[in-house]
């Protein structure tokens, strides 16, 4: 199953570092976030993969150009020598994310399923259950959904005492798009031009229709935003343990 990866924003939250290089190449433990998220899918034997740039993109085809064997062929891992087909197609610089998606119709056949998922959010998620879930209940999409976390100090207390103080706390009520999807190819019936946002129409439309599934994942998830979700990932890496790399 093919995998799209959305990296074409501007990343205009996080401008300390997106002012010289795009969102999705912002290092976390030494690698930009682009190149854990190939592997988290690559670890899973999802190996054909369509980069839709647009905002720095040279940025992105640079960093990769020493992984390159030829054409579209690279080895992330040297050592394990796992061939990767990666494509990188500029979608555009001011293209919102259904409009990137819809750039990218002419790489799929009719009926096809593929991975949907962005350039700056890392997770533990199982995707072949992801997937396996998605082709079972036979729907245009799945999204996945998390736990959110607190934007703030969530406070245990009892008679006026602070019992407990936990800084980005997940919490244990909703549940936010944790980006990880699996679309049909009908998904393209939604799209209608470079300003289509995906998360909006198309995939409320879709939940309307009753065709889109939920994927309930409660392992490990962050999505990197702000400065101080870098930080917070950063500092939470306990002796450079990645906790992507432990499939829940």
């Amino acid at each position: 199953m093919k995998v799209i990866i959305l990296a074409g924003g501007k990343g205009s939250r996080i401008s300390e570092y997106t002012r010289k290089i795009p969102k999705p190449m912002i290092r976390i433990i030494g690698k930009p976030m682009l190149h854990h998220i190939i592997n988290i899918f690559s670890a899973q034997n999802f190996n054909k993969f369509y980069i839709a740039t647009g905002y720095k993109s040279n940025e992105i085809k640079n960093y990769f150009k020493k992984f390159k064997r030829n054409k579209n062929i690279f080895f992330l891992d040297k050592a394990k020598k796992k061939e990767l087909e990666i494509n990188f197609i500029d979608t555009g610089l001011n293209t919102n994310t259904g409009g990137r998606l819809k750039r990218l119709k002419k790489y799929f056949n009719k009926k096809e399923d593929f991975m949907l998922t962005y350039g700056d959010g890392m997770s533990n998620i199982n995707l072949k259950k992801l997937k396996l879930l998605h082709l079972k209940k036979k729907k245009i999409g799945t999204v996945t959904a998390v736990r959110p976390l607190s934007k703030y100090g969530v406070l245990k207390i009892s008679n006026g005492l602070a019992l407990s103080f936990k800084e980005k706390k997940q919490l244990n009520v909703g549940w936010i798009n944790g980006g990880f999807f699996v679309l049909n190819y009908k998904i393209f019936n939604f799209l209608k031009n470079d300003k289509t946002v995906l998360e909006k129409i198309p995939l409320e439309v879709i939940a309307k229709k009753k065709q889109l599934n939920a994927y309930k994942h409660k392992g490990f998830w962050q999505c990197v935003d702000t400065k101080r979700d870098k930080e917070y990932l950063e500092n939470s890496i306990k002796e450079k343990k990645l906790p992507w790399e432990n499939i829940n």
